[in-house]
């Protein structure tokens, strides 16, 4: 009698590579949603640079309460929006990492942020 299947070794075998498989790709799985968190947060601040433009153009004057002009992305904490004498600073952090982002308009940057209007991440 002629019995087809696999042995006890073969499937060992194929459990021991895809668990192989499966710990070269968790890795950079978290390392992609690492990266779209700062996405988002990236995002949210170059809205906020055009929402605060966009108020600046009718009052003359920056504010740090945009009211219902501005919403951020889901996860996304803040702006912690600061006015300065010739503009503003503007910080976000999100629920999933411990990083932040910050960017600023006149002449005082924040860290990371080291250039107007350019969004920098820690």
């Amino acid at each position: 009698m002629k019995r087809s299947g696999f042995t006890l070794i073969e499937l060992l075998i194929v459990v021991v590579i895809i668990g192989v498989l499966a710990s070269i790709a968790i890795p950079k799985f978290a390392n992609t949603k690492e990266k779209a968190y700062l996405t988002s947060m990236k995002a949210d601040l170059r809205n906020l640079v055009t929402a605060e433009e966009a108020y600046f153009a009718d009052s003359i004057k920056y504010t740090t309460d945009l009211g219902t002009t501005y919403r951020t992305s889901t996860g996304v904490v803040g702006p912690t929006i600061a006015l300065t004498p010739d503009g503003w600073t503007a910080t976000v952090s999100h629920t999933a990492t411990p990083r932040t982002c910050a960017i600023f308009g006149g002449s005082t940057p924040i860290a990371p942020a080291v250039r107007e209007g350019e969004v920098r991440c820690n």
